[in-house]
């Protein structure tokens, strides 16, 4: 084995060092061995009890389609009760938990189901939880069995008790002693969590803070232990992360660290456990079983049960070459959707200081077209992202409005957009000679920067058969109370005419928890396009459907979403204050685009050209 000269060198001072043997009596040397194993197995066993008392941040969607997260629970106290359908034991205890939610609930206490076996599903979990009168209850699906794995959990009816002031397990084990696997007594004699839960509010030591759990055995995919069915780092994880992940995280790119090679990726294993189990990367916020998108980012319940099981097995090497280490990541080229036909350039090169709080600036910018024309696509490039935090473009004189009365976004971006070519057959109406204002906002980032922002605009060679448009939905006259931590709102509109829907895009601010967009059928039929458990205001995302769906004159769609003003909020600018409808991020917005195209009545005769106004 090759030892590095530090290796060497502190072998040598070691050997020049007289031995523990040299100045300690030999009658003592039985006392002083003793000592030393007791003390090392102490720190080891001390070393265990800390990783098993340290729980992690996760968040998982309950049956509803809520987002729960661990850190934003309420209450002095986490109760997280693992189940799954059909399991005697966890059947049995039902009527329990419901009884342990009314007498603590009051108190302090919060009783959450967890539900990481691979046989059941949302639809399966809410008709069992109605079926046992459990269905107020959350139950949280596991699906990547990510927390199971992380917690150690073998068993269903294993109970977890977390105090939220320091995401302490205080205790861990079965409810009672009532049930075990194949017997029951005809009542409890032992009360094990409703006694660790009385000696916790009495500020008493937990008598008993460990009992054994008894349930049904969880069935791992690719096995239980952390030999079983071994992840290969080469054939399985590179290839995974090459996918979804290299892409933002490699040199010059907007992640945080860049995976360059096995080493670098080991050195960030928790950390990548931790924003899968959170649900931070990658960043895509969509209910997975609400809606299907066409750019789609997230990784799947199999490709994060690969990268979830490589982390718990230690994030093994394996053999062969690194692939990281030759990887080679194209620069991406200036403009992806090629050569604009247009190009919007700002006036003058902008300057933003080191720090302070920065109005939005409107910047007036003319596109040179001597003739009026159709867009087919549109691509923002930032000009430094550090300081960049959203650009909008209006058109100021001759261009369409929305249902509002105000001049139609005819650009946006934001972290996190999507940038595609329009609908194939759609555009947006370019009058001659057209002057944009766009609306940028800066924020500052410790040292003055500067900023050469750039908008391309790709003319269509025909006038198209619809017109490309966002249609905002959206509610000013809301108010946040103080340390409001669920203030839910919602707003409608009723569409005009007959439109096709091809994306929805949510906007908050800091306190925005959650958004939902629906469509009011005429029959009464409510259809879910988009569903937003996880509002991140770091990653401004269109959501663009698989399948566009048409929306006939009449229709009605409703935007839904909740704000978070509390101290749980990690993001939240200030908890103590009441908050409206405002541009900066301390303040906040509700709004929502759905992106629709509407047919184009015939070109007026003598219009000419690729222009003629809707």
């Amino acid at each position: 084995m090759r030892h590095s000269p530090l290796s060497d060198s502190s072998t040598q001072a070691s050997a020049r060092r007289p031995s523990i043997a040299a100045w300690v009596p030999p009658r003592l040397h039985p006392w002083i061995l003793a000592l030393v194993t007791a003390l090392a197995a102490n720190s080891a066993a001390t070393a265990a009890e800390a990783r098993l008392d340290e729980v992690s941040n996760f968040a998982l969607l309950d049956q509803r389609g809520h987002m729960q997260e661990l850190h934003r629970l309420p209450g002095e106290v986490v109760v997280l009760f693992f189940t799954a359908n059909e399991c005697p034991v966890a059947r049995q205890c039902a009527p329990k938990l419901r009884e342990l939610q009314t007498r603590w609930g009051s108190k302090g206490v919060g009783v959450y189901l967890v539900n990481a076996s691979p046989a059941d599903d949302r639809r399966s979990i809410t008709k069992e939880a109605y079926e046992l009168g459990i269905w107020h209850l959350p139950i949280l699906k596991d699906e990547t069995q990510g927390v199971a794995r992380h917690l150690g959990v073998k068993r269903t009816g294993e109970t977890i008790v977390i105090r939220t002031r320091d995401w302490s397990v205080i205790y861990r084990g079965a409810i009672d002693d009532q049930w075990v696997e194949g017997a029951a007594k005809p009542a409890p004699t032992e009360r094990y969590l409703d006694s660790a839960l009385e000696s916790f509010f009495a500020q008493r030591p937990i008598a008993t803070p460990r009992t054994t759990a008894h349930g049904c055995v969880i069935h791992f995919e690719g096995g239980n232990g952390p030999d079983s069915t071994p992840v290969d780092y080469v054939k399985e994880v590179v290839p995974l992360l090459t996918a979804k992940c290299v892409s933002c995280h490699s040199p010059g790119n907007v992640g945080p660290w860049a995976m360059t090679s096995y080493r670098k990726v080991k050195g960030m294993a928790s950390m990548i456990e931790e924003v899968l189990l959170t649900h931070r990367m990658p960043p895509w916020d969509a209910d997975p079983h609400l809606g299907k998108f066409s750019n789609d980012s997230s990784l799947t319940v199999a490709e994060a049960q690969t990268l979830l099981r490589w982390v718990n097995q230690g994030a093994p090497r394996g053999e062969g070459a690194d692939p990281l280490e030759s990887l080679h990541v194209p620069v991406p080229p200036e403009w992806p959707l090629g050569t604009p036909d247009i190009v919007l350039k700002l006036p003058a090169t902008q300057k933003i200081p080191a720090t302070g709080v920065l109005d939005y600036r409107h910047i007036k910018v003319y596109a040179g077209n001597s003739n009026a024309g159709w867009v087919g696509a549109t691509y923002v490039k930032p000009g430094n992202r550090k300081v960049v935090h959203h650009i909008i473009g209006r058109i100021k004189e001759g261009g369409q409005k929305d249902h509002l009365g105000e001049n139609e976004m005819f650009v946006g971006w934001a972290p996190g957009s999507t940038q595609a070519p329009f609908p194939k057959g759609a555009g947006k109406f370019l009058p001659k000679n057209a002057k944009f204002d766009l609306e940028i906002h800066y924020t500052t980032c410790g040292s003055e920067q500067t900023d050469d922002s750039e908008i391309g605009l790709y003319l269509l060679k025909e006038r198209p058969t619809h017109r490309y448009e966002s249609v905002p939905v959206v509610n000013y006259q809301f108010e946040l109370p103080p340390g409001d931590a669920a203030k839910d709102i919602e707003g409608f509109h009723c569409f005009p005419k007959d439109a096709v829907l091809h994306a929805v895009t949510p906007h908050m601010h800091l306190r925005g928890r959650w958004m939902k967009f629906d469509i009011l059928r005429p029959d009464g039929h409510r259809e879910t396009v988009a569903s937003i458990p996880r509002y991140d205001f770091n990653w401004q995302h269109s959501y663009v459907l698989a399948q566009p769906t048409p929306i006939k004159a009449g229709t009605w769609v409703q935007l839904t979403g909740g704000f978070d003003n509390s101290a749980r909020n990690p993001a939240n600018p200030d908890p103590q204050k009441t908050v409206h409808w405002g541009e900066q991020s301390w303040d906040e917005m509700f709004l929502g685009w759905y992106q629709v195209t509407w047919a184009l009545p015939p070109e007026t005769p003598g219009a000419g050209g690729t222009g003629g106004a809707p």
